[in-house]
């Protein structure tokens, strides 16, 4: 039988901040599939995730199918704004937040990996990480600033921690992010640059797939994935709408679920998807394919 193995493979899922979103649904399927996961929490939800986790408020989420459960490695802070500690402003360092964490920084990821686990450390990174603060502003109403925050939560940190944390991989390893079909097609109320931050994102995926390739040997895809109800997901607003409008008019009409995508993860995270690398892959329903409603 043919199956997805990751049996003595290592992955980093960054963004996960509950039991809800994207990024824990992928760390099931890897852990379903034999790899030991760490996370990357950003640092004001730190506290939170891990409390949630000692006193048991998720347990019915880390059980999977096989009967094991879902058990993080370690768990890191992380805020992918941030490249190196000496560029976070003080402001940010010196808050409540963020003081009880020595280093938060991707740099600081990247050292905290290499003194827990060996030079080597990783077998697989997944980019579960967006936020847009002006979200839900029309481009027209955008700031500057708001606009580059975007890019740069959602795009640029992308690009970082491959520049930091390809060096940890090991022969086979691989890059995952995660985007929408905003990329590419207008969706009135997804404001505040992010579209233009997803687009970026893919075609950032093109050229450090070619990059990384030839400098790492590592692979770089990313899944486009179809609405879903997280939490940081209620930051847009319509969310409701968004997948309510999917399941009407996707070939497939029915919502997607988290699932699904945590699935194609592990196939691209896998040995299976050895050959495939500068690829977004879409897990919508087929929403993509679309050029008019269904009705």
């Amino acid at each position: 039988m043919l199956s997805i193995d990751l049996t003595g493979k290592r992955a980093l899922v960054a963004g996960i901040a509950d039991d809800g979103g994207f990024g824990f649904a992928i760390a099931r399927r890897l852990a379903q599939a034999g790899a030991t996961v760490c996370a990357g929490t950003w640092p004001p939800a730190y506290g939170i995730f891990t409390k949630m986790l000692e006193r048991g408020k998720i347990e019915a989420s880390l059980q999977l199918g096989d009967g094991s459960k879902l058990s993080f490695e370690r768990i890191y802070p992380l805020d992918a704004d941030h490249d190196t500690l000496d560029r976070v402003p003080a402001e940010v360092r010196e808050s409540r937040r963020y003081k009880e964490h020595d280093d938060f920084t991707i740099q600081g990821l990247a050292d905290r990996l290499v003194a827990d686990f060996g030079e080597k450390p990783l077998d697989i990174v997944i980019h579960s990480l967006a936020n847009g603060p002006e979200v839900r502003n029309p481009l027209l109403q955008t700031s500057r600033a708001g606009y580059l925050a975007a890019i740069s939560a959602s795009a640029y940190s992308l690009v970082s921690m491959v520049q930091r944390l390809g060096p940890l991989l090991r022969p086979g390893g691989s890059f995952l992010g995660l985007t929408y079909m905003a990329s590419e097609r207008v969706i009135p109320g997804y404001g505040g640059g992010m579209s233009s931050a997803k687009a970026a994102l893919e075609s950032d995926v093109r050229v450090l797939a070619y990059e990384a390739g030839r400098a790492q040997g590592a692979r770089v895809n990313c899944i486009s994935a179809g609405a879903w109800a997280s939490r940081a997901a209620s930051a847009i607003g319509f969310i409701g709408d968004m997948i309510e409008y999917g399941a009407r008019n996707a070939p497939l009409p029915e919502p997607i679920h988290a699932d699904e995508v945590g699935a194609a993860a592990a196939f691209l995270s896998s040995p299976l998807a050895s050959g495939i690398t500068g690829t977004t892959l879409y897990v919508d329903k087929g929403l993509h394919v679309m050029g008019m409603a269904a009705g």
